[in-house]
């Protein structure tokens, strides 16, 4: 587990390394990177994962369960919202059911942190949570990513999940979501792309999005414009800043209780 910079959680625990790219919204994802940087350093769990294409890392779609890691959130003392899986994802097929479950009886021996799984998969996870729970955990979000319309459909399987919180990741936001049904979700979080790859982000795409949470009353949060502003000018991500419509958006969802 560790500390992190990504503006809507406290802390990273990734008993899965490793994945495999599904759609648009994974081409630039900073993992693939990160795995190779963590392999050149020596970190064995995170070596393997990756192939050259081009002049760029891209997963190979080796996955590798990581028994070692599931107490580390057992031993954080002080509550935390913690994002699972930022280097992985918890429901890729070739992550064992038991493997997941394990990490679901850690999460429920841990009442007092929030748990935080976002997965592109939302299916697979329809279809075997209802096995691990009598009733959902209190202290575990349940969340899919959409970049684009195309993968609207994550959403729809998403509400299938019994959960205490759904949310959606529309992050890199890389094209209109439509007019996006959000009932039933919790929470938004909406997010430009970053890096030197980066697609521009539309403003007309982010209002989409808002107008939808405040007809369904879901939690709004800004991640940030990325490396495209509104402008539609490449800047650093800080110059760009999260300021949208006036302000910045912090949205939680209020079922949380944090």
């Amino acid at each position: 587990m560790a500390e992190t910079e990504i503006e809507w959680t406290d802390a990273t625990w990734n008993p899965v390394a490793g994945c495999n790219i599904m759609s648009s919204g994974c081409t630039n994802c900073y993992a693939m990177q990160m795995a190779y940087r963590l392999e050149a350093m020596g970190v064995e769990k995170y070596s393997g994962l990756t192939r050259k294409s081009g002049k760029r890392r891209i997963w190979n779609g080796v996955i590798r369960e990581d028994r070692a890691s599931l107490e580390i959130p057992v031993r954080w003392k002080k509550p935390r919202k913690i994002f699972v899986n930022s280097m992985s994802d918890l429901f890729h097929p070739s992550v064992s059911t038991r493997f997941i479950e394990d990490v679901w009886n850690v999460m429920a021996r841990t009442p007092h942190h929030h748990y935080q799984i976002l997965t592109k998969r939302p299916d697979r996870m329809a279809e075997i949570v209802p096995a691990f729970q009598a009733e959902p955990l209190r202290n575990v979000w349940l969340g899919t990513s959409v970049e684009s319309e195309e993968v609207g459909g994550r959403i729809d399987e998403l509400r299938k999940v019994p959960a205490a919180i759904r949310f959606i990741s529309f992050e890199p936001l890389i094209a209109s979501v439509g007019e996006v049904d959000l009932s039933g979700i919790h929470w938004a979080i909406v997010g430009g792309e970053s890096g030197s790859r980066a697609r521009p982000i539309k403003e007309a795409w982010i209002d989409e999005i808002h107008d939808a949470c405040r007809a369904s009353e879901t939690a709004f949060f800004f991640k940030q414009w990325g490396t495209w502003g509104k402008d539609n000018k490449r800047r650093s991500k800080k110059l760009n800043g999260r300021q949208y419509r006036g302000r910045t958006w912090d949205e939680m969802p209020v079922q949380a209780n944090l």
